[in-house]
């Protein structure tokens, strides 16, 4: 849920007024159906029911603002309790006015003529919806009324101490694990001496900040600005744990006359943080509120010292104002002492990005053998496994769950010794991670406060990502088209909205919740596991046949993996779930997919996206998918054609069945006025793109094939190419229909390529290319027409009236 997604659904509403308005001149114009009052009952009803919408496009700006609150504050009972339910009425409001849209788009194709839009519409959904709008307002009033009992309107967007406790330089472990050669790298850029000589640290990535002497004052070597040096790493790996250590390690306080501890967290107040720094020197206090007077007493105070300041979990908050509010804080360090330095530890690539004068450290997960060493203390509270081998065995299954995370080890650590027995053991081993109880400290909570940072628009995209298995491939192009087929992307003037997608990819993948591997991206386990917690309601896999009970009642996406103990059966129990907007069933069906698929589009109406392996057919209650947006079918199947119910599917944007050889397309195909993308065996389809698209007659059967999906493909736009015209008889150029195709700007004809020695071309007569020529009429909005002509087609053809209007290359 985000706050683009309100605007999106105030633009429907508003776009559905023309609907209302039809609907009553369509009560006016069929009069004689009804007496006098019930046409005035009618009359009155569609009043009250635009009324009820316009209402509801008052009332959704507020109740995505409070949502936004309660993700703040989801660590208190009451708050989680409410915030799926309230979640689950806006998803219940915006399928009911979508629905009102696709009868606008309905009205749009037919035309105000057909009474069939107006019929439909009465006999189907006005009859019910103003009950349903009725629910849908009382229950988000209802349930924001209790929200806003508990101050979640003025929520401020902080993390709460409870579950972001404050920290301090004292180490909480007494050993760190696996960390000896991180902890040499750092203490060398810090410029910390070994014992026989001083390392000097790397030149810094900035020359402007070098950490080089600049200035003599005295005795003492100056620097006209402050080095800094950021850790980096996910939530739980150990950032805080290893600046710790590193301050505590006796060459460090050896070398810097100062260590200054702050723990920053997501409030980056530039006076609260100077106030903190001079309170940290010996002897000090901060006796003022004023920011320039604080500012020239922690000048004066740290000038004559080497220190080192350590800025602890710093969030994006610090970089608000263009960087003004770092800059600021940054202020009093110039001209310093030479040595002196800042360490960061933070999880935002965008604050090591923004604050760093040298190349990051960045903390991974901690190896195999380290880490199991380090999984038997938190277990144990030794290195011990305490000599029992079955234990031994199943903590050693669990620990690649856990990815190397000291946090996580310490989680799961906690809840193993609770009792030291096999059964408990496997019960936790054979649970999700996300699906354990966890404390507000624990690895999951902890992580989460990275999704909490995310601005609201990213998080619906992120958690959405839950519905795919862990180790899923993700492609950018792919991920976007779905995420605008879920409704979860903006439009932003004129920009595409595939491209707006794209770039909350690019944003995401800067923020680390996905990784690049070659050429596709992954989120990282634990990542993924909390992404599954905080949509758990929403987002569920189906892995086996015991995974069926424990689908959520509202679940509103799906992914169903090839599992081998699936059958019909369980397939179909699927259509209980009617909130149901997304299927990925990667399970094949064999010669019964039909009948599946069938149960699926009649009793889950609510769908926008659609997955599947294969199917036999596409049924006819395809038709019936009113918001339906996204179809895909992902392996060959044996279907030739598809139902005339598809042309129903208003909100269709793209259909990709790459590997299926459909003969034709229905011939009302034209009517998919949302249609975006079409990819077919051969055939590919894209709204929008530059580059032409070209067919080739040349292909034999498959070519001709190809030619005739054009046929009803009436929305096709852009440039168009068809080769070797001259393998085409005269019926087979006639069903292009090319005359049809009037949001074609270019087209081009091309003959050439057949004008070498082919045996076969020279048996085609120059009568019959007169006549294929004929046949292929552009339409007369066309811009550009290019005739690339055999030698033995007379050019007197470009006098032919029916070409005149275009303008010949």
């Amino acid at each position: 849920m985000g706050l683009s997604k309100a605007i999106g659904v105030i633009s429907g509403i508003n776009e559905c007024v023309n609907l209302f308005q039809w609907a009553r001149s369509a009560i006016s114009s069929l009069h004689s159906r009804w007496s006098g009052s019930e046409e005035q009952n009618l009359q009155d009803h569609v009043l009250h029911l635009q009324s009820g919408l316009e209402r509801l496009r008052d009332t959704l700006p507020a109740v995505y603002d409070l949502i936004n609150g309660a993700e703040w504050r989801c660590h208190e009972h009451c708050v989680a309790e409410l915030l799926p339910k309230l979640k689950d009425a806006v998803y219940d409001a915006d399928d009911l006015l979508d629905e009102f849209r696709w009868y606008e788009m309905k009205l749009q194709v037919e035309g105000n003529a057909s009474q069939s839009p107006f019929i439909d519409f009465f006999d189907t959904v006005f009859q019910g919806s103003y009950n349903k709008l009725n629910d849908v307002q009382e229950r988000l009033d209802r349930l924001s009324s209790q929200l806003e009992k508990m101050g979640l309107r003025q929520v401020t967007q902080r993390f709460d101490r409870s579950v972001r406790p404050e920290t301090s330089s004292l180490p909480n472990e007494t050993k760190i694990f696996g960390r000896d050669e991180v902890m040499k790298q750092v203490m060398g850029l810090l410029n910390v001496p070994t014992i026989s000589k001083r390392k000097r640290a790397r030149s810094p990535v900035n020359t402007s900040t070098r950490a080089s002497p600049s200035n003599q004052v005295g005795n003492e070597s100056r620097i006209s600005s402050l080095a800094v040096l950021p850790i980096v790493g996910i939530g739980g790996v150990g950032k805080t744990t290893l600046a710790q250590h590193i301050c505590s390690h006796q060459r460090v306080k050896s070398h810097f006359e100062l260590i200054i501890w702050i723990c920053v967290s997501d409030d980056f107040d530039v006076k609260r943080l100077t106030k903190e720094v001079i309170q940290s020197c010996p002897g000090k206090e901060a006796t003022t509120d004023n920011l320039d007077s604080l500012q020239r007493a922690l000048s004066n105070h740290v000038n004559n010292k080497r220190f080192l300041i350590v800025l602890d979990d710093m969030w994006d908050d610090a970089l608000k104002e263009n960087g003004q509010r770092w800059k600021t804080f940054c202020a009093p360090f110039k001209r310093v002492k030479d040595g002196s330095m800042i360490l960061v530890t933070t999880r935002c690539p965008k604050v090591t990005e923004g604050v760093r004068t040298m190349e990051p450290v960045k903390l991974e997960g901690l190896k195999d053998d380290v880490f199991w060493n380090f999984f038997k203390l938190c277990v144990f509270g030794s290195e011990s496994s305490n000599n029992d081998p079955e234990l031994e065995h199943i903590g050693r299954t669990i620990l690649p769950k856990l990815k190397g995370s000291p946090l996580a080890a310490k989680t799961l650590g906690r809840m193993l010794r609770m009792d030291l027995q096999a059964p408990h053991w496997n019960v936790i081993l054979e649970s999700e991670l996300w699906e354990l109880r966890q404390e507000e400290t624990d690895i999951l909570p902890a992580l989460r406060l990275s999704y909490m940072y995310l601005p609201f628009y990213l998080k619906q995209c992120f958690s959405f990502c839950a519905v795919y298995p862990k180790d899923y491939k993700f492609e950018k192009k792919y991920l976007a088209e779905i995420w605008v087929a879920e409704g979860f992307v903006e439009h932003q003037g004129d920009v595409p909205v595939q491209d707006i997608g794209h770039q909350y990819f690019e944003e995401l993948v800067t923020r680390s919740f996905f990784q690049k591997v070659r050429d596709r991206y992954v989120i990282h386990d634990l990542l993924h596991d909390m992404a599954q917690k905080v949509s758990e309601d929403d987002c569920f896999i189906l892995r086996n046949k015991s995974d069926f009970d424990k689908v959520p009642k509202n679940v509103r996406h799906l992914y169903v993996l090839p599992s081998s103990d699936f059958d019909n059966t369980n397939l179909l129990s699927l259509c209980k779930y009617r909130k149901l907007r997304t299927l990925f069933c990667k399970k094949q069906l064999g010669k019964k997919t039909g009948s599946v698929m069938d149960h699926w589009c009649t009793e889950l109406q609510r769908m926008r996206v659609i997955s599947c392996a294969s199917t036999n057919e596409v049924p006819d209650s395809i038709g019936k998918l009113k918001h339906l947006r996204y179809l895909e079918i992902s392996r060959a199947c044996p279907f030739k054609s598809i139902p005339s119910t598809f042309c129903g599917l208003y909100n269709l944007q793209i259909f990709n069945a790459a590997k299926c050889k459909l003969e034709g397309l229905p011939s009302e195909f034209a009517k998919l006025i949302s249609l975006q993308k079409l990819v077919l065996d051969g055939f590919q389809y894209c709204s929008g793109l530059s580059f032409p698209k070209e067919f080739n007659a040349a292909e034999g059967e498959q070519g001709i094939r190809l030619i005739r999906l054009l046929k009803n493909l009436n929305q096709y736009c852009g440039h168009l190419v068809i080769r070797n015209i001259g393998m085409l008889s005269k019926d087979q150029a006639a069903e292009a229909e090319l005359k049809n195709k009037k949001c074609l700007d270019e087209l081009t004809l091309d003959w050439s390529c057949w004008a070498s020695r082919s045996s076969h071309y020279y048996q085609i007569s120059q009568h019959n290319e007169i006549e294929v020529l004929q046949v292929l009429r552009p339409p007369i909005s066309l811009k550009h027409l290019s005739l690339s002509l055999s030698r033995c087609l007379p050019l007197k053809l470009v006098s032919d009236k029916k070409l005149a209007k275009h303008k010949l290359k």
